[in-house]
């Protein structure tokens, strides 16, 4: 797994009144992300564990940023994650998949490989939003 794969830095930031949208299928998973999230001060949209339920809150607006597991149920979650980026919303994928199995206009965005490390995940959220504020 490379440093731009995984996050090698420790873990932290907050993540204090962030609306962040949970886009994954297993409930444990979910389940322990939204924990750490709401402990690092997010908001948390979900977790959902579909594509159908994740359109509701994508066109409800007001997320500042999303973690979208990319296989929910056999079904990819690329044309998801390509809704997000246009409109501006940052996102971690978080996924089995390897990086060369995504479409080349997700090839940068940042990826946490399964099985996740809920922290790694609050700092790569952290340091997008840093970024988009800053």
């Amino acid at each position: 797994m490379s440093a731009r794969d995984q996050d090698q830095h420790p873990p932290g930031g907050g993540l204090s009144g962030a609306r962040i949208l949970i886009v994954e299928d297993e409930y444990y998973l979910a389940e322990d992300l939204a924990g750490v999230l709401k402990g690092a001060g997010a908001e948390v949209v979900g977790p959902v564990g579909s594509l159908r339920q994740a359109e509701a809150p994508v066109a409800a607006g007001g997320l500042d940023g999303a973690l979208i597991d990319m296989n929910l149920r056999g079904e990819p979650a690329f044309d998801l994650a390509e809704r997000l980026k246009d409109a501006g919303i940052p996102f971690v994928i978080v996924s089995g998949y390897s990086r060369e199995a995504l479409p080349p206009s997700l090839a940068e965005a940042p990826r946490l490989e399964k099985p996740v490390d809920s922290a790694h995940a609050v700092a790569a959220l952290a340091r997008l939003l840093a970024a988009r504020a800053g």
